[in-house]
């Protein structure tokens, strides 16, 4: 027994050691360069830690739940970098325009962009099945704060707007759907968060 605790002891003060020398080394080498802030005349290290949601763990009544729990999360993660990208395209397309010098200018850059997001997009919409597509237009309206058929209004008119939002009717879908985090959507805001932040 005492032998073992020798050992033991022998083995933590060469790390000990090792740790020191290192630790010495690094600092010799300039030390680490971190955020700070002044706080009551003392500079102390900043750093933000990202947050961590935690919530109460899921309790799946029979195996048809657990298994539209997971496939709403497959969605989720299918979805979300796409209304991520359309939000990002929305925010570029609209700071554009503002630098426009007249409508007719605007209107012909509008085209240009809706041509483009066709190309780019039309095929990868074609791969969402109908539940995808259905939670990507709550999903936009969660990142941009409108919802898809006041998007496409305040873009490309009125008369598109309700052309498009008479074709999403025709499948049982509505631009016009707005999301709802703390009723309907809780269990999609719950899994963004997660994925979000690299916890899904």
């Amino acid at each position: 027994m005492k032998k073992r605790f020798n050992i033991l002891t022998g083995f933590l003060l060469l790390s000990l050691i090792a740790i020191q020398s290192n630790a010495q080394e690094n600092k010799s080498a300039g030390g680490y360069l971190v955020p700070v802030c002044i706080y009551k005349g003392d500079t102390i290290p900043s750093i933000t830690l990202p947050d961590v949601y935690i919530f109460k763990p899921l309790k799946f009544r029979n195996d048809k739940e657990r298994k539209e729990y997971y496939r709403l999360v497959y969605n989720v993660k299918k979805t979300f970098p796409i209304s991520q990208e359309i939000n990002r395209t929305i925010i570029e397309t609209y700071e554009y325009l503002e630098t426009l010098p007249n409508e007719k200018i605007r209107q012909k850059h509008i085209k240009r962009v809706e041509k483009g997001l066709k190309e780019q997009y039309t095929a990868r919409m074609k791969k969402l099945s109908f539940a995808q597509g259905k939670l990507l237009i709550k999903l936009v309206d969660r990142q941009s704060n409108q919802t898809s058929y006041e998007l496409v209004k305040a873009f490309m008119g009125p008369f598109k707007a309700g052309l498009y939002q008479t074709f999403a009717g025709l499948f049982g879908a509505s631009l016009k759907k707005q999301y709802d985090p703390e009723g309907e959507d809780r269990m999609i805001e719950r899994i963004v968060l997660q994925v979000q932040n690299g916890q899904l």
